[in-house]
């Protein structure tokens, strides 16, 4: 595999940096994710940093060097990430669980496969183009299919989430792909406020041009600029791909062809990895997430 990859976040008018980035890659597969906390819940970046960690760590330990079926890795991985979050507000007794959005992208065998789960974003360019992006699972995203929402009286507040990780309710997603990579292709992955900052004609045409160690930090700043002062946490990671034939190489390529099998390289710190989140099935997931459900309502009742 070649690719070249960027990633920037900046904290912007917060009190705090609640998003997490990261990438992870071996001789034969690279997975790539973008984690943003939600502001309104606690411990937000404790949310988005156990997401990543928990995905990276089942990468890791999944890839060897290819991951058996990339499909099944991404469900299992988001979901083993939703488990570890709930159970840490239950062993803490949070009657409000930290929650975060999470979007994952997975390049292998020449093509990229991604989920997410809430509003952070994949957009994939190729040739100039926007080629697809993720959907919001939020309301504003939904009536964009309705030409009632085009009504410039349209309440905001249909942007609200109706999922993520760490709600005590099965979090919502899709695998999507795998979509085969060509020569020059982009996938950008991004928290909202990168998005809501910026026009999706800004992002395509910032991300068209410019090799992706340009594009993303001019990105990011130009969303922090345009939100002002009250911008959100902007965080962004971008990589381009390169088809193997190809003789000239952007900046800061990574060639994975000579890792050795059983080498692993990361941007992600390890941690949270729990040896029961191994496996999950639905019924396994439903079953954790009413275990701690319970728990929460009788510590409601202690305390009332």
């Amino acid at each position: 595999m070649k690719f070249s990859v960027f990633q920037v976040s900046r904290k912007g008018g917060r009190d705090k940096n609640e998003d997490r980035m990261g990438y992870c890659y071996t001789s034969g597969s690279a997975i790539f994710m973008l984690a943003d906390g939600m502001g309104g819940h606690p411990e937000g970046e404790v949310a988005a940093q156990m997401a990543v960690q928990t995905i990276a760590a089942h990468f890791q330990r999944q890839a060897k060097p290819e991951l058996a079926d990339v499909r099944r890795f991404l469900n299992q991985a988001v979901g083993a990430a939703h488990q570890q979050i709930l159970r840490y507000a239950m062993d803490r007794a949070m009657l409000d669980p930290p929650r975060t959005t999470v979007v994952v992208a997975v390049v292998q065998d020449g093509t990229v496969t991604w989920t997410h789960c809430g509003d952070s974003r994949l957009y994939m360019l190729r040739r100039g183009e926007l080629l697809t992006r993720t959907r919001d699972h939020s309301l504003l995203e939904q009536d964009l299919l309705k030409p009632s929402a085009l009504r410039p009286d349209a309440p905001k507040n249909r942007n609200v989430l109706f999922t993520c990780l760490g709600s005590p309710t099965k979090p919502v997603f899709e695998v999507l792909g795998p979509v085969s990579l060509q020569q020059g292709d982009r996938v950008m992955l991004c928290s909202d406020g990168l998005w809501s900052a910026l026009t999706e004609s800004d992002i395509v045409t910032g991300l068209r041009h410019k090799p992706v160690d340009v594009a993303v930090p001019d990105l990011v700043e130009k969303a922090l600029r345009a939100a002002g002062a009250q911008s959100d946490n902007v965080t962004c990671l971008a990589l381009e791909w390169e088809t193997p034939d190809t003789l000239e190489s952007t900046r800061g390529t990574i060639t994975t062809d000579s890792i050795l099998d059983g080498v692993f390289a990361s941007t992600v710190q390890a941690g949270w990895l729990d040896a029961a989140t191994d496996d999950l099935d639905d019924e396994a997931i439903e079953r954790s997430i009413a275990e701690i459900n319970a728990a929460i309502r009788r510590s409601t009742q202690k305390k009332a």
